[in-house]
């Protein structure tokens, strides 16, 4: 399988005069098509310096990135434009919707701002839509739609050019649970149905559990990658008995199920 996008010693450093602010360090990171990978993190910890990174929205202080076989920080303004415009979406926590134009007219303006042909244009914005289940809604303005459909217009837009990465920062961050479930649905089924890589940065604990792959970051720095299970802690291994083999073991507790659990538990062993 191809990758999609990888990136390799990714590193940005913000200087001013209260010093060097690490935001990304040294971040290695492969991503292929169909796959979906939650970056976690504190905030402040670098999440969105990354995708900023990743998406050729900022420049490293060093390190690189290739989208398939092109090295996007080799080239120039122009060359990046393109390559972001034909290989990459964006989707954004404020939906990032022009509040004049309609549904389809905000999906159709990466392909306006492109050249396609308008015939191309339309049956794109048609299946766009249709995708996302807004296929009714395409006269409407932002103002009129629910937070959801917003969201919804956004993603749309993100995909209409076909792009072989999906980069999405907090997307249901202004979103209700209900409907932040469905377009965390909408998002997983676009994914590996239209075989597309997703990089999405998120605090929403459904959206990580219906990942393929979580990454955490702390401080810039990314720590090793963990399956979506990985917020149910795993207990340890009881160790041998000291009494011996012939001694009677006391009945063991049951190992918290969770990382609350646990300090609850030392917290009432404090307490006693």
């Amino acid at each position: 399988m191809s990758t999609a996008i990888r990136a390799e010693g990714l590193t940005r450093t913000f200087r001013s005069a209260a010093g060097e602010v690490h935001a990304c360090v040294d971040v290695d990171l492969t991503v292929n098509p169909g796959e979906l990978v939650v970056v976690r993190g504190a905030s402040g910890a670098g999440k969105t310096t990354l995708l900023n990174l990743l998406g050729g929205l900022d420049q490293p202080t060093s390190g690189r990135v290739w989208i398939g076989d092109v090295e996007l920080t080799a080239l120039g303004e122009d060359d990046l434009a393109r390559i972001r415009r034909e290989n990459l979406g964006f989707v954004f926590q404020s939906f990032g919707l022009i509040p004049v134009l309609s549904a389809a007219e905000n999906v159709e303006l990466p392909l306006r701002i492109a050249g396609d042909d308008p015939t191309d244009r339309n049956a794109r914005v048609a299946e766009a839509l249709h995708l996302v289940g807004l296929a009714d809604h395409a006269a409407q303005r932002p103002g009129e739609l629910s937070g959801g459909q917003q969201q919804r217009v956004g993603i749309a837009r993100a995909i209409v050019a076909r792009p072989r990465v999906l980069i999405a920062d907090e997307p249901t961050g202004q979103l209700d649970s209900r409907t932040a479930a469905s377009v965390m649905d909408l998002l997983v089924d676009l994914v590996h149905t239209r075989q597309i890589a997703a990089i999405v940065s998120t605090h929403d604990p459904l959206l990580v559990r219906r990942a393929d792959r979580v990454i955490e970051i702390h401080d810039g720095r990314v720590a090793p990658a963990l399956a979506p299970a990985a917020d149910v802690a795993t207990p340890a291994a009881a160790p041998p008995d000291a009494a011996g083999a012939g001694s009677a073991a006391a009945p063991a507790a049951a190992a918290p199920r969770t990382r609350a659990e646990a300090r609850s538990r030392r917290g009432a062993r404090m307490d006693g």
